[in-house]
């Protein structure tokens, strides 16, 4: 059978990429191993399905830690604006959230998967599930089409490749691509876990001392070797059983990953400043105004209410000080401990969880060696990428969905295209 487009993966980037080809009017092919198209979106948003964000695009591009600057010229073809009009005209009404969070207005990613499968239907796309593809097939530098596990062989003018990284596998995404993109020429560069939780050996994480305690809005660093602030991150984060986890661990992680492999350490220091609103000097001032003041009152009882109790009786305890000691017990070494441990409380961490573990896959095709405003590959004729496969990955908030659906749309657009301009 001879397409002029088959898209591998029904994931986001895919099932976008088929669309797009679908409405240039090609004869398109959407392959995926999996029994359900669209399972990554289903569960993406706690269910609820983070379409995109509505922040200016540069902001996107910065939430975009990995090579995001390399989709400036893709944004420019088909941007965040252009996905909230997309889903608005297959019927997905959304709504923003905080941080500029896009989600339909029925909370119900299911709908937006389904709003997807119509569309496919609309446009005539030929689906097929439950076919794993073998290889990819290439003949004198161009695409000839792929040959699935089965040993069946389907042809086309262009392939687009939508499978995904090697995070979340149970979605499909096991890394079947890369071997398909180096076949083709493509250098794949090294695959790391991020957005992950972190791991740590510390004792007070071993012995699940916070265990389930979550921090609210505080500042978390990563620090180099230099004992310098690689990054630092203003969200939630919670305790764990293994170390920690919550919206501001996972945007720190990549970096955690980064500073083990490039000092060749087995630990990276980390710190916690659970009230980044307050500078340490007023805020040890306030402490002490506050202890003066009811000198007789148990210390613990006195600071209640500056962080959560857990946190603070657990402070308290690295600052060697007796949480049932009484105020005018305390001295002001103490006390300047304890404020220090409460502005940059400092633990070491020494990994994270495995990749499999992980919301997006670090790495991958090099963006080195594709067109950015076609998503067409610099050394096979009619080869596409999109979506995680590419070595782009961003922050959890809708920008890695941002990014597939945009690469998809612009792989989708401009396969179809030169399959088009083959077939004359």
């Amino acid at each position: 059978m001879k397409y002029d487009v088959i898209v591998i993966g029904g994931g986001p980037s895919g099932l976008m990429a088929a669309i797009a080809a679908g409405e240039s009017g090609a004869n398109v092919l959407l392959v995926d191993k999996g029994s359900k198209l669209g399972r990554k979106l289903a569960i993406s948003g706690g269910g609820r399905c983070n379409v995109t964000n509505r922040l200016p695009v540069d902001e996107i591009i910065k939430h975009i830690p990995g090579n995001g600057r390399f989709l400036y010229s893709a944004f420019a073809e088909f941007s965040n604006e252009d996905i909230i009009n997309f889903f608005e005209r297959l019927g997905i009404q959304l709504k923003e959230e905080d941080h500029g969070r896009m989600f339909p207005t029925s909370n119900r990613a299911q709908d937006v998967v389904d709003a997807l499968l119509a569309e496919l239907k609309r446009l005539n796309v030929t689906i097929r599930t439950n076919e794993p593809v073998e290889t990819v097939v290439y003949e004198n530098g161009a695409v000839k089409g792929i040959i699935l596990k089965n040993g069946e062989e389907l042809f086309a003018d262009a392939v687009v490749i939508a499978v995904g990284g090697k995070s979340v596998p149970h979605t499909g995404s096991t890394g079947d691509g890369y071997a398909w993109a180096e076949k083709a020429g493509h250098t794949i560069t090294e695959l790391f876990p991020t957005e992950v939780p972190i791991t740590s050996n510390e004792p007070f994480i071993q012995e699940k001392v916070l265990q389930g305690l979550s921090l609210r809005n505080v500042a978390l660093s990563v620090k180099n070797q230099k004992g310098k602030n690689m990054i630092t991150h203003q969200m939630d984060m919670i305790f764990t059983h293994f170390g920690i986890s919550g919206p501001a661990v996972l945007r720190c992680s990549q970096y955690v990953v980064k500073e083990l492999k490039k000092s060749k350490m087995n630990t990276v220091t980390m710190t916690i400043d659970a009230v980044p609103h307050e500078n340490e000097e007023i805020l040890f001032q306030t402490v002490c105004n506050r202890l003066k003041e009811e000198p007789k009152k148990a210390v613990k009882n006195v600071l209640k209410g500056l962080v959560p109790e857990r946190y603070l009786l657990f402070l308290l305890e690295q600052s060697n000080i007796d949480s049932s000691a009484t105020s005018r017990q305390i001295g002001k070494e103490s006390i300047r401990t304890f404020v220090q441990n409460v502005k940059q409380f400092s633990f070491t961490v020494h990994g994270t969880l495995p990749l499999e573990k992980a919301f997006v896959t670090g790495g991958g095709v090099s963006v080195k060696e594709v067109h950015p405003k076609e998503m067409a590959s610099k050394w096979m004729n009619g080869l596409y990428f999109c979506g995680e496969i590419l070595d782009i990955h961003g922050y959890t908030g809708g920008y890695n969905i941002t990014a597939a659906l945009v690469t998809g749309r612009l792989a989708g657009k401009n396969a179809a295209q030169y399959a088009n301009n083959s077939f004359y």
